[in-house]
């Protein structure tokens, strides 16, 4: 089962270069539908797979939440993916994939993994608006793979949101302050609704306007029709941008892509550029400052993205 995940750190190469890699993944059939629909993860967000070992259960826990398992000391809440997503099956779950996403270390029930798939971010879709609905926002993205299958990337951050509440906490907003005469608009990207929701609700503390976009793509397709509205009018993109926010991990066109194209660009050169991104390795924020960003902020700390969005204001003034 190690096999799986040996040489993962290897894989932080592939940062910067549009690509990624995912673990694919079964919740089993569904005895309603009859399908066994395929999910896929990010390799970098994935620590561990084994076989479910045993689980302490505990009272009051979240319907999803299956209970504790004691890795090597540390207490891990285990999700069961085939709960959360409400599939009916026979079977139950084989497999714990142990997981971190900013700093939360979690497990996640599976029927069964599959393999590991590298992937272009270009040929990642966003999902159809059929699938968005049906899935309630669980997918960001869709890819079909060389022999037609397709896969469907989860919204891990959506699960634990739901599962935990770990990013719905006011007190995480505890400290942001109004920025007073601020004549500031971000332009963000980022393809997890919990994120968006999270960055609109901090821009509304802070009094700042934004446009938001839901991956790399969307960001520079705006972009540039920002630019070709201030050529109309003899003005600069920096009159309607002031900062540009983006994640990492996009479909289409990821936020290394994205950064390098607006830093190459004359037209946008002079726009900071915040990473964004639950990606907080070392080597990824290195790879962030290579292509040009100014600033990398973790995801989900809202107090932190506020005080790098007023730094980089102040600056302006």
């Amino acid at each position: 089962m190690t096999s799986f995940i040996q040489s993962v750190d290897a894989r932080t190469q592939l940062a910067g270069t549009n690509r990624l890699e995912v673990l694919l993944f079964s919740l089993g059939t569904d005895t309603h539908t009859g399908r066994d629909e395929v999910f896929g993860i990010n390799v970098f967000k994935v620590r561990e797979v084994m076989h479910v070992p045993e689980i302490t259960r505990a009272p009051e826990m979240p319907a999803a939440v299956e209970g504790m398992v004691s890795l090597r000391g540390t207490m891990v809440p285990v999700i069961n993916l085939q709960r959360f997503c409400n599939v009916q099956t026979d079977s139950t779950p084989r497999i714990l994939m142990i997981t971190e996403y900013n700093k939360h270390i979690q497990g996640f029930l599976v029927d069964s993994v599959d393999m590991i798939e590298r992937l272009n971010w270009d040929e990642v879709k966003a999902p159809p608006q059929m699938l968005t609905s049906r899935l309630g926002g669980l997918v960001t993205s869709v890819a079909e793979l060389d022999n037609g299958r397709l896969v469907m990337i989860m919204d891990v951050e959506k699960v634990l949101a739901e599962t935990a509440g770990f990013y719905d906490d006011e007190a995480v907003y505890e400290g942001i302050t109004r920025q007073e005469n601020s004549d500031t608009t971000v332009l963000f990207a980022d393809d997890s609704s919990v994120a968006r929701s999270q960055i609109k609700k901090t821009m509304e503390k802070m009094g700042i306007r934004y446009i938001s976009t839901i991956n790399g793509l969307e960001a520079w397709k705006m972009l540039t029709t920002l630019a070709e509205q201030a050529e109309a009018t003899g003005g600069r993109v920096s009159d309607k941008v002031q900062i540009i926010l983006t994640d990492v991990e996009m479909p289409e066109m990821d936020g290394y892509v994205l950064t390098r194209k607006v830093k190459g660009d004359a037209r946008f050169s002079d726009i900071p550029i915040i990473m964004h991104s639950s990606l907080t390795a070392d080597a990824n924020q290195m790879l962030g400052k290579g292509v040009g960003a100014d600033a990398y902020v973790p995801k989900f700390q809202p107090a932190d993205l506020a005080r790098t969005l007023s730094s980089l204001i102040e600056n302006e003034q």
